[in-house]
């Protein structure tokens, strides 16, 4: 696998990459239904397309040719040293292969005047909790609304310094 900025034509596989990876991660915490309601509106086309085109941020794939593996989004905050990772997800069946890694080392690369990195995590997803831990980012705090003002969903703020 390769990382590489992502374009529109990327846009259709990792939707199906990021429905596929939420379902895996997220059924037996949210159930079905609310998985599908939040892939529905988080991860449309037209919500991934919004933020491929934001000013100050990074859309990431990796791809390894015929198949995308993993994406990453982040984007600078008004703080121009503080970076907010939304999104940093591997398939199911390219996980423990160094992907996950590879795409945050990318995110930070991509932003060379940034000093601290800041990501939302939902506490029951052990596994993505240990690859931040072992990344270097310690919790800073809790939040009730993960990814949006109105989620109500509960998650913890991580936050690594870089730079």
């Amino acid at each position: 696998m390769f990382v590489r900025t992502a374009s529109e034509r990327d846009l259709a596989a990792v939707r199906a990459l990021l429905v596929e990876t939420w379902h895996a991660t997220y059924d037996a915490i949210y159930g079905v239904e609310r998985v599908t309601e939040i892939t529905n509106d988080w991860h449309s086309i037209a919500s991934l397309k919004a933020r491929m085109g934001r000013p100050n941020s990074e859309f990431l794939v990796a791809d390894d040719g015929k198949t995308i593996g993993g994406m990453a989004y982040a984007a600078a905050t008004t703080d121009p040293k503080l970076v907010m990772l939304h999104q940093l997800y591997v398939h199911p069946s390219f996980q423990g292969e160094g992907i996950g890694k590879m795409l945050l080392d990318e995110i930070t690369d991509s932003f060379p005047d940034a000093r601290m990195l800041r990501l939302e995590v939902e506490a029951a997803n052990a596994s993505a909790l240990a690859f931040y831990r072992a990344n270097g980012f310690v919790q800073a705090g809790e939040t009730a609304n993960c990814g949006s003002d109105q989620s109500g969903i509960p998650a913890l703020v991580l936050e690594k310094v870089i730079g």
